[in-house]
């Protein structure tokens, strides 16, 4: 558990300079930040540790091999090379994913299933039974990268990527994804002290997300099952402890508001329930009304208050035309209502985003899923409105 190798943590792209401070914060090392990713050295201890708490990574890769291959013959005797049976049970179950580009493979498919085959047949010869594989991961997970001759094959200590964290269980239309939704209130400034207001939340995956962070609650305690649990090497007292260390870190209650409105009733029910399963129904104000209707406290001094919206941008929920004189009547309220807050839009469509009609202080790219997006800053100036202390 505690010998290092090159490890790989994923994310989105655009995500990357996020990642690394996340990184960092525990105590970690990155040796290099890459694109849809960083890279450190690390143990499985610290995987652990990783996938607890990071907000905004994917995946956390472990890797076990690192070799040259010319085709699937030679992977498959350098893979059955390794002792696999002392990395997962003979009764266990096998996933491999890959990211494939050598010319003497046609189909990705199959030099997974050379992957399969070369851990399976080496546990068979030495224990005498071969494991189950299949694409569900719900066991011992690994992710083969074969650029030309490298090849790099790594442990997915995490299975499921790390946006599932366990709480989405009644999803509205479109939803964002959990470690994008993080991404995007670390990259307004947020970090849990302050207000966070955000109409039209859809099923609230922004505010929860919010009150996450307010009360410094490590997101990996929402999800049951990781993929290093199947490790013959896990330790289920050291898990344990780690789990109790972060709940102790946690605080009942945030240091702001967090408040999350739709004029959609069916949007509102899925962001109630999914509230009551993260056990942040208490934290998270939700009302049904327009997004002009939304209160807007206050801001705190000394903290980041920050107004945040995920509007739809005419590719999947609407037409554009429709959605032009929503985002200028958002452009109102920021003005109007918003005052001392920090303006936030996250947007994949830069025309709609035009007719907000205010001045951005920052444009960060972030990728949703294959939409390329923008998260557009507005310091919304407080002119005559008073401020109060936390």
């Amino acid at each position: 558990m505690h010998r290092k190798s090159f490890v790989f943590v994923t994310c989105a792209g655009g995500v990357e300079p996020m990642l690394e401070r996340e990184i960092r914060a525990l105590g970690l090392r990155p040796e290099a930040v890459r694109p849809l990713g960083v890279a450190l050295r690390a143990s499985l201890d610290d995987c652990l540790r990783l996938n607890l708490h990071l907000r905004t990574a994917h995946r956390v890769l472990w890797e076990v091999l690192r070799t040259k291959a010319e085709n699937a013959d030679q992977l498959y005797e350098a893979i059955t090379a390794l002792p696999w049976e002392e990395a997962m049970p003979a009764d266990g179950y096998l996933t491999v994913v890959s990211s494939v580009d050598n010319p003497t493979i046609r189909d990705a498919r199959f030099a997974n299933q050379r992957v399969k085959d070369a851990v399976v047949d080496r546990i068979a010869a030495v224990r005498g039974r071969r494991p189950d594989s299949g694409p569900d991961r719900r066991g011992t997970v690994l992710s083969l990268h074969w650029q030309g001759r490298s090849v790099s094959l790594s442990l997915d200590t995490s299975g499921e990527p790390l946006s599932n964290r366990g709480y989405r269980t009644m999803p509205h239309s479109a939803p964002m994804r959990e470690t994008l939704a993080a991404a995007c209130l670390l990259g307004a400034g947020y970090a849990g002290r302050g207000h966070l207001v955000n109409p039209m939340c859809g099923s609230g995956t922004l505010a929860l997300e919010a009150a996450l962070m307010a009360t410094d609650t490590a997101p990996g305690l929402l999800r049951e099952d990781f993929a290093f649990r199947h490790l013959p090497t896990f330790d289920p007292a050291r898990w344990q402890a780690l789990r109790d260390e972060a709940r102790a870190r946690s605080r009942p209650t945030a240091r702001g508001r967090i408040i999350a409105t739709d004029h959609d009733p069916q949007a509102l029910a899925a962001a109630r329930h999914n509230a009551a399963a993260a056990g942040l129904d208490a934290l998270v104000e939700l009302d049904t009304c327009d997004f002009r209707e939304t209160v807007v406290p206050e801001p705190l001094r000394r903290a980041v208050n920050l107004l945040i919206v995920n509007p739809e941008y005419g590719m999947r929920l609407g037409d554009e035309e429709e959605l032009k004189p929503l985002h200028a009547a958002l452009g109102d309220f920021f003005k109007q209502r918003c005052q001392g807050y920090v303006g936030a839009v996250f947007t994949g469509n830069s025309r709609l985003a035009a007719h907000v009609g205010l001045r951005t202080r920052a444009r960060l790219p972030l990728r949703n899923g294959p939409i390329e997006c923008r998260l557009l800053l507005y310091d919304l100036y407080a002119g005559s409105r008073k401020h109060q202390d936390a």
